[in-house]
């Protein structure tokens, strides 16, 4: 899911977004409550008139962004208060509040507010910190009026696997539409955050959708999609785009180095994105070193379309019986022939 969290993919037009096949966009419930507000996106009759965007929306429920903020906000069993980043008032965000605001965004698939514990945090506070999301869990559901959005709960339990394993006792006897993963890629390493995600998703209903939230590297969606990951979303795609960088299936390509600013080809040969259909490295390095806006459009455009070719093309894998071969040979080029251990573990798990 790309990465609308102001009501916008960074650079990228609503039409742009459905020629190279996005089928959900995300955008966020901090930054859409202190602006515009959420009156305004719903005076549009919700996101998609307020965007343009005519596709279905998923709403964060603000809780990774409120951890964010660092010393700027305070956690309580209410909820969360804290400093806004862009004026300073201090703002209360109780769970209620929360899917008020998202009820009132209009998003398709909304998420209980939860807190999102840093890493590294001690067992202690990460244990606390679940039962009181578990609590919110609830406080959420109950505040939720709307029967057309679907309501998300989300397992925390940071890395620690007795955590989750609480967790998510006190999360699935809600029975919501579907789960989220939260608390991982926050700075902990592979090799501890992919035992959490397949001990999560070996306990999830198989029928529900699977959303691993803020995870978007290519290496991470073909992991993830071993242990039965369903969704995903990421600024990776926009956000490495605005830097210089392209994806493809060699690893990332650096446009701001000197040798791709003399190859006459496209940032990916495999890829049919505008970028690749029309212009050369060559020539999109030249707008990166002119500064000209076009080059990091169209560099987050291809990288978007990589992502959606990637679990498209882990889809048709599955369809045909055959994912774990796929995703090994993707490996071992992606990796230049050195696949990491937490990689071939998740693979193997999915055997």
């Amino acid at each position: 899911m790309p990465v609308g969290t102001q009501g916008t993919v960074k650079g990228i037009s609503p039409e742009e977004l459905r020629d190279i096949g996005s089928q959900f966009i995300l955008a966020n419930t901090y930054h859409l409550l202190l602006r515009p507000g959420p009156e305004m996106v719903a005076r549009h009759g919700g996101l998609p008139g307020f965007t343009g965007y005519p596709g279905p929306f998923l709403t964060d429920s603000g809780g990774f962004q409120v951890m964010s903020l660092g010393h700027m906000r305070q956690i309580t069993e209410q909820g969360a208060v804290f400093k806004s980043h862009i004026d300073g008032n201090v703002v209360e965000l109780p769970p209620e509040r929360s899917i008020e605001v998202q009820e009132a965004l209009g998003a398709d698939v909304i998420m209980a507010f939860d807190e999102c514990p840093p890493y590294p945090a001690t067992e202690e506070y990460v244990s606390a910190s679940l039962e009181r999301t578990a609590r919110w869990l609830e406080r959420s559901l109950r505040a939720k009026t709307k029967s057309e959005q679907a309501l998300f709960a989300i397992v925390q339990g940071g890395v620690f696997p007795h955590l989750r394993e609480r967790s998510l006792a006190l999360t699935l006897p809600f029975d919501t539409p579907g789960f989220a993963i939260g608390g991982l890629a926050v700075g902990e390493a592979k090799e501890d955050m992919y035992p959490v995600v397949s001990q999560v998703t070996n306990a999830l209903p198989s029928g529900k959708p699977r959303y691993l939230m803020g995870v978007g590297h290519p290496e991470d969606l073909v992991a993830s999609i071993a242990l039965g990951v369903d969704m995903f979303d990421c600024v990776y795609p926009t956000r490495t785009g605005r830097f210089g960088y392209a994806l493809t299936d060699d690893g990332r390509l650096n446009l701001n180095s000197s040798k791709p600013r003399g190859e006459l080809i496209p940032l990916d040969a495999d890829c049919d994105c505008y970028a690749c259909r029309h212009f050369t490295r060559a020539y999109i390095g030249h707008l990166l070193k002119a500064e000209e806006m076009l080059g990091p459009r169209m560099l987050s455009l291809h990288n978007l379309r990589y992502l959606h070719r990637l679990v498209e093309r882990a889809r048709s894998a599955i369809e045909r019986g055959g994912y774990t071969e796929w995703a090994f040979a993707w490996g071992e080029r992606y990796f230049k022939g050195r696949i990491p251990s937490w990689f071939a573990a998740a693979l193997d798990s999915s055997c």
